[in-house]
Formats: C-alpha cells, structure tokens, sequence
C-alpha cells in the first residue's frame, strides 16, 4: 500500500470529492485555528456592516490545516459565491482576465498555491486588488495597445504554504494575513469524531485519540487515515472502529506512533547514516532519499521541525535525539548540536 499518499501534498481526485463532503460550511462548524477563526469572524461581521468587500485574505501554513476549507467558508459567510484557481494554471495574462472577468460584485476568489504565480501576473494582479481594475496589453510589438477594464469589488483570498516564496508588494496587498497552526490532538479528535458521523463509521473514543496522535496535527491527514482505516473494519466485518483494527490498520500503513510514516524513516535514516546525523542540506537530503526539494520542505519538515525531530542549524539540518529514539538508534551527539535557529 502507498503509504507516501497519507502525507503527500497533493489532493488526489477521490480524496477531494470526500473531503468535500466532509467539509465544514460554516465558522461556527470548522473545528481548531480559533484565533483565527475568531478573527475572521469579526471582519467578515464588519465588511457585511459596511456593505463592503471583505478585505482580501492571505493563508498561509503547512498543507492540510484547513485553507481552502476556510476560503470556502469566508464566501458563505459573506453570502458570495466563490471562484476557484491555482497559481500554477494561470500562466498568461488572458487566464487571469478571463478569471476577474467573470467575477461578480462581492465574489471571492480563491487563488491555492498563490506562491506558484508568475511575477509578471502578479503585477498585472496589482491593481485588480488595489483599484478593482484591470490593465492589460493587447497586440504585438509596433501595433500594441493598453485596456482598461472596471472590475466589480471582490476579494481574493490566497492559500499558500510558503508565505516567504510571496513578493512583498504581494503580500502587502492583502488586508488580512493569518497563519494556521498544527491542531493539537483534542482538536483532531473532534475533527475525527465528526467525521466517523458523517461518513456513518462509529469510532470509540480511545480510536479516535490514538488516531489524532498520529495524525500529524493534519486534518487532512487524519480524515485520510480514517477512512483507511474504516477499509480495513469493513472489510473484516466490525460496525464500529476499536483500537484494535485502528493500531492494526496504522501498522500495516506504516504509521508508527508518532505518526512517522516510512518517508519520515527514510530522511530520518539518511541524515544518520549517510551524513552522521548532520549538518546537512536539503538538497543532499533530497537526493539521497529520491524526493522533491519542494516536497521536504514543505510537506515532510515542518512536522519534524514542530516535533523536535530535525533542527535547523546555518550549516544544514541536523536529527536530534528524538530521531535516533523513534528510530531506535543509540544518540551520536554532533559538534553542531546547539547552533540551530528556529
């Protein structure tokens, strides 16, 4: 079994189709971030008080903290509808016309991987957000003219996992910049408990918190674990999920306790053995253990970074003693052990 795709950052098709009906509609439904959730509460009260757009959005954090859920549940609160893109699939200035074109008043658009855009969108994005207009070149050299198009008052909001990829007059533009937070494991439990009654698989309360512990403070990963497990209860006839088939499910996907699956061990592994614990850099990382840079940083570290299992020091990454304990490894203190920075 695949057990890289529990943790990946892409969202397949069937898993998209499921979290969509599990996904929260409302702020009063959308379980943990309560900052933030609290916050956006608020504007979005004051804009409908206004009878203004929202402020436009930016989210930022770890894949599968909620964002597009949350964009989503911005939009019903406003009473909008919503427009949906990703930065990677607007690569000419006409895809992005054609997107704000279409917009009506109020609507929010959502832009996931925002990061991913283009520079030379972004300044064509500029005014669309200051001015709610747009200005375009049409034509080729020596017969080129500019466009100015009105656009209805809207709000974008932007998903993005790294912040730091963002250009600062990007970033600048955007009225409301929230970071989302790993969920602790009472947060996915509830998350876990609501999903087993909206899916009609029963889970006992000690599934389900040993569940959440191994989720990687990821609702994304816990419904994904979840409805593996379920497989496996259906499968062998049981109405309801027990701690028995949930430790025997997780075993036979590769997720230890700490919710490590075999992609973990294999950096783990790699920064022990072949570059004796550290320093090392990501890129000798990544092709050490065959993965995208991309996809160590940001899907596979920032949880071991939260978890105390790598440290980031100015000569590279460094596993801890926490990783030479997951790995049941005796601890080989390194010279750089303290130089780190968070």
């Amino acid at each position: 079994m695949d057990t890289e795709r529990i943790i990946t950052n892409h969202v397949l098709e069937q898993d998209e189709q499921l979290d969509n009906s599990i996904r929260p509609e409302t702020i009063d439904e959308y379980i943990g971030q309560k900052e933030v959730k609290e916050n956006i509460k608020v504007f979005v009260e004051a804009a409908k008080m206004r009878n203004e757009p929202l402020d436009h959005v930016l989210l930022y954090g770890p894949p599968g903290l909620g964002k597009t859920t949350l964009a989503y549940i911005i939009a019903r609160e406003l009473g909008s509808n919503i427009k949906t893109a990703s930065g990677p699939s607007i690569e000419k200035s006409g895809d992005l016309a054609a997107i704000l074109s279409s917009l009506e008043p109020g609507d929010v658009l959502f832009i996931d991987e925002i990061h991913r855009m283009p520079r030379y969108i972004e300044e064509i994005l500029y005014p669309a957000m200051e001015d709610f207009s747009l200005d375009i070149i049409i034509g080729g050299e020596g017969n080129s003219r500019n466009i100015k198009i009105e656009l209805p008052p809207f709000t974008l909001v932007g998903a993005t996992t790294r912040a730091g990829d963002l250009s600062s007059p990007l970033r600048d533009r955007f009225g409301i910049v929230s970071k989302l937070q790993f969920y602790t494991v009472e947060e996915l439990t509830l998350i876990i408990e609501r999903t087993s009654r909206v899916l009609s698989m029963p889970i006992i309360k000690e599934a389900a918190i040993e569940l959440a512990k191994r989720s990687r403070g990821t609702p994304r990963i816990a419904n994904r674990l979840f409805r593996r497990v379920r497989d496996f209860a259906l499968v062998e006839g049981k109405k309801q999920i027990d701690l028995e088939i949930m430790q025997k499910a997780l075993l036979r996907l590769g997720v230890d306790q700490s919710g490590l699956d075999e992609t973990d061990h294999q950096l783990l592994y790699a920064i022990i053995h072949k570059f004796n614990g550290g320093p090392v850099g990501v890129e000798a990382i990544a092709s050490s253990i065959g993965e995208e840079i991309s996809t160590i940083e940001d899907v596979l570290e920032p949880y071991l970074l939260q978890q105390g299992f790598l440290k980031r020091t100015a000569r590279g990454r460094i596993a801890t003693q926490k990783a030479y304990e997951v790995l049941h490894l005796n601890y080989q203190n390194t010279i750089f052990q303290e130089d780190h920075f968070s």
